[in-house]
């Protein structure tokens, strides 16, 4: 997700000139323009590069010790679809800014290349030992979410015996996380049903991350309790996009699936 928080207004720009500005000394507009080039998708050979050389930037660094020009480029570049990212992004999932490995991890969900696969389950396996989560495996030091949402995505059924664990988890959003891996990779609807019922949770942030997480995984007894969720209409149209787009795939050719058009159905009432 795009931190528009660290993002200051300034004046339209150019694809050109944005990328003059990612190569330019003004840190700000530096910051601005890795940000605007992942939010317009700019495909650009000149901009991906410019970005993968800031995921090294020293320049920026906040007194905390955060990187905010590495954490727009990190995002950036999984929006832009070029697998020249992936070894700087790899290097990222070891930076000290935890949102930085956020980030990275997020991009190389978006960008599916396996070349991650090692990296991403070597955090995991240095947080679990014996089927149970290790201390520093129960805090959020980490972005477990991000690596169990993207080795799920993967499809790293490997994985599993380390993710399993963090169905135990004491923050619900990893434990939510969890869940949608181990239903992308197991199919078991047990997993999928969790979610469901997690849905009933009083925090609203939990249910908006529940949501995308079901949408995610396209589970079609998701669609009802989705619909009927304490959440805003537009977040809840964006799951059942999910699940539409799922139903869609396991249509037949000439018609579509029974699920489709109950989810279609649910959309319409939706708007």
């Amino acid at each position: 997700m795009d931190d528009d928080s660290e993002i200051q207004a300034g004046e339209p720009l150019t694809i050109a000139q944005a990328i003059e500005n990612l190569y330019g000394e003004d840190l700000g507009l530096r910051i601005y323009a890795a940000w605007w080039l992942g939010k317009f998708r700019v495909n650009d050979p000149a901009a991906v590069i410019g970005l993968i050389a800031a995921l090294k930037d020293e320049a920026d660094r906040t007194p905390e010790g955060g990187y905010p020009l590495r954490r727009n480029a990190a995002r950036a570049l999984g929006k832009l679809n070029d697998l020249q990212a992936v070894p700087g992004l790899i290097e990222c999932l070891s930076c000290t800014d935890f949102y930085v490995r956020e980030a990275a991890a997020q991009s190389l969900e978006m960008l599916g290349d396996p070349a991650c696969i090692p990296h991403l389950v070597e955090i995991l396996t240095a947080s679990v030992r014996d089927g149970k989560l290790l201390p520093q495996g129960e805090d959020f030091s980490q972005p477990y979410d991000s690596i169990l949402e993207t080795l799920g995505t993967l499809g790293v059924t490997a994985a599993v015996p380390l993710i399993q664990p963090f169905l135990a988890h004491p923050i619900p959003r990893i434990e939510y996380a969890g869940l949608r891996a181990m239903y992308q990779l197991t199919q078991d609807a047990a997993y999928g049903d969790r979610l469901v019922r997690s849905l009933s949770n009083s925090d609203l942030q939990v249910r908006r991350a529940l949501l995308s997480d079901l949408g995610a995984i396209g589970y079609l007894p998701a669609a009802v309790p989705i619909s009927q969720s304490h959440a805003e209409n537009s977040l809840k149209l964006i799951a059942l996009k999910g699940i539409l787009e799922a139903q869609i795939m396991l249509s037949p050719f000439d018609r579509l699936s029974d699920g489709a058009v109950q989810v279609m159905q649910l959309m319409d009432e939706l708007l």
